[in-house]
């Protein structure tokens, strides 16, 4: 049974960080692109980032540039969500999902697959 576990969630302070890790088992992600998403109360779910099967591609919104990091490694069937310099409006439940050959971007843009149950990401003074 194909099924995708987030975890590494928590709450901080603005200006720290977090490490989002989704773990697949029942399957292998070698042929998947993998996607972060999040969604805050009363908000529509955005794409964050998503990286292709390869790690050849990677794709980050505007709102997460140059402070989130997307990685993955294969052989531990594992992706990870380096967040740093974190804002009040990085507060969401953080999902990964994953869609099985497809762009980064296009995952991304057009969520689709596998998802994870989410793990709560707060960040609050």
């Amino acid at each position: 049974q194909l099924q995708l576990v987030e975890s590494g969630g928590g709450s901080v302070q603005p200006g720290g960080s977090l490490r989002l890790s989704c773990a697949a088992s029942g399957f292998t992600l070698d042929y998947y692109a993998i996607g972060w998403f999040r969604q805050a109360p009363g908000k529509e779910r955005e794409g964050v980032s998503c990286i292709s099967s390869s790690s050849g591609s990677t794709y980050y919104a505007d709102s997460v540039k140059g402070r989130f990091t997307i990685s993955r490694d294969n052989a531990k069937n594992t992706v990870w969500l380096q967040m740093n310099s974190l804002k009040p409006d990085d507060t969401a439940v953080y999902y990964c999902a994953a869609d099985f050959l497809t762009s980064a971007e296009r995952l991304c843009r057009h969520p689709a697959g596998s998802w994870g149950q989410g793990t709560q990401v707060t960040v609050s003074p």
